[in-house]
């Protein structure tokens, strides 16, 4: 038994070194691209901290979301951030299994490298928006007589910038048009649909984005315009992106080849040889 642990324990340091050494390749080619969607996820922070500055209380829109689904109230509110948080970590957890599984689905630097790319012009698109349109914000805090709902004029750009995460994300007002959550939540599903292998999780990842768009509407953190826009918006965003413009996102996600063609793949690929996935 003891042989036997040690055994596979080797094996497993083996696979986490190879795939390890495979990814820093990887990212030493990529890392532009990576930093450029990181720095585009504090840009997309910085607009909506300072959409906030604009914002200004008034009555609640009429939304049919909010006639149709009963309010849960602002002490359940934290309901919805939960499974986001879920999903969330879920979908990073899932990107790094290569470094432990020995079915190989993706690479992780390449699948990064898109996610970030959606994500991106996905939250272009938000920012322009929300910047268009300010819409009175119908969560809590964003309500007449809130001390949160208006921000005071900044002292200092400094104090823009600084983006006072998580607090600033959560208590944020004004950045409505759509949603922040959804996009995320889209992103992630879309990308599980394409490269995942259990088709059950895939309709559970739907299914879960279903209960997610409810659930932001029942805690009253969207109009249900924000989330139904969300909805379309992402899903053709992530079609163009990735059909329309696959030399705009550095390398390609490996997909499955023939024998034949695996002898003109890197070395390093073909140490791997787990390629017996099919996309759906």
């Amino acid at each position: 038994m003891t042989l036997y642990i040690g055994r596979e324990a080797s094996k497993l340091w083996k696979r986490v070194c190879a795939e390890t050494s495979t990814e820093i390749n990887l990212l030493a080619e990529n890392w532009r691209y990576i930093l450029a969607g990181l720095i585009c996820q504090y840009i997309h922070g910085l607009a909506a901290k300072g959409v906030h500055y604009f914002h200004r209380p008034g009555p609640i829109l009429q939304d049919v979301g909010f006639y149709l689904l009963p309010e849960l109230g602002q002490d359940k509110g934290h309901i919805s951030e939960m499974l986001f948080t879920c999903v969330f970590l879920s979908f990073i957890l899932w990107t790094f299994h290569p470094f432990i599984f020995k079915v190989k689905k993706i690479y992780t630097v390449l699948l990064w490298c898109r996610v970030l790319a959606f994500l991106s012009a996905s939250q272009f698109l938000r920012v322009i928006t929300f910047y268009s349109t300010q819409l009175p914000g119908p969560n809590y805090h964003c309500r007449e007589g809130s001390k949160l709902a208006r921000l005071p004029r900044p002292q200092s750009v400094l104090e823009v910038l600084l983006i006072n995460f998580p607090k600033g994300v959560m208590f944020g007002c004004g950045d409505l048009i759509f949603s922040s959550h959804m996009i995320f939540t889209l992103v992630f599903v879309l990308s599980y649909q394409k490269y995942g292998s259990h088709r059950w999780i895939k309709n559970l990842g739907w299914l879960v984005a279903v209960v997610q768009s409810l659930l932001i509407i029942a805690s009253r953190k969207h109009y249900t315009v924000d989330v139904v826009v969300a909805w379309y918006t992402v899903n053709l965003v992530v079609f163009f992106v990735d059909k329309k413009l696959p030399g705009m996102l550095c390398f390609p996600l490996p997909l499955p080849f023939s024998l034949s063609a695996k002898a003109e793949k890197p070395s390093e690929w073909q140490d791997h040889g787990r390629y017996e996935w099919h996309p759906s």
